[in-house]
């Protein structure tokens, strides 16, 4: 924990490929990058070609991903050639319905979370001793205090958020400027994109993640909270 607190200390305003280049030289193989391919990921990808071209990525495909998400990340993984590895839950949809009920979504968004992201995640992450992450402090008031490095319980690894410190006009202005492909919903108001049946457009002036479970109170699916 004092080497993470010197750490915090230590990078607080380094830019992004800083901080990714000292983890890939730190851990090597046993660093992993998670993404869901939204814009602060793919702005990391991007640096990673020239960093570490064959990090581990892996991304959680719960089977209720937008097709526009689906098309995104095969677009990535072929024009980029990543290391990619498509993390499934245990269960199928129709598997899931029988063992919890149809649209388990509508009834306990946070049980489905758990079957679908959490739980996945946490076996994918086990060869790993740390992780990237996309996650931003100015993508909502819970995510304000993000560090850049902090010890992740839930899953006994070390989490990394490079990109803590910038800012969506940041992250935009990097895609743009490299020509970057994104999924296209965001042209259409989707500022943060989960699954489909959990995810809508926000209107002007709302919370960058607002579309996010609306209306139900939930703000994370799970991942990114220490157990």
């Amino acid at each position: 924990m004092e080497e993470l607190v010197r750490l915090n200390r230590e990078f607080e305003g380094a830019e992004p490929e800083t901080i990714l280049r000292w983890a890939v030289e730190r851990y090597g193989d046993r660093l992993a990058m998670v993404t869901s391919f939204q814009p602060s990921g793919l702005v990391m990808l991007h640096m990673l070609r020239e960093i570490a071209p064959e990090l581990a990525i892996l991304t959680l495909d719960t089977g209720l991903l937008f097709p526009e998400t689906e098309a995104l990340i095969d677009c990535w993984a072929g024009m980029y050639h990543l290391n990619l590895t498509r993390v499934t839950p245990t269960q199928t949809l129709t598997e899931q319905a029988d063992a919890h009920g149809a649209a388990l979504w509508e009834r306990d968004p946070d049980q489905c979370c758990h079957l679908r992201k959490t739980i996945p995640l946490g076996d994918a992450l086990r060869p790993f001793e740390a992780w990237i992450t996309g996650v931003r402090r100015d993508q909502s008031t819970s995510r304000r205090e993000t560090p850049l490095f902090r010890w992740d319980s839930k899953y006994d690894t070390v989490k990394i958020a490079p990109m803590a410190g910038w800012t969506e006009s940041q992250v935009w202005t990097y895609i743009h400027a490299h020509h970057l492909p994104y999924n296209t919903l965001h042209d259409q108001g989707y500022t943060s994109i989960g699954c489909f049946p959990c995810t809508r457009a926000v209107a002007p002036g709302e919370d960058i993640r607002a579309g996010r479970w609306s209306g139900i109170g939930k703000t994370e699916c799970g991942i990114h909270q220490n157990g």
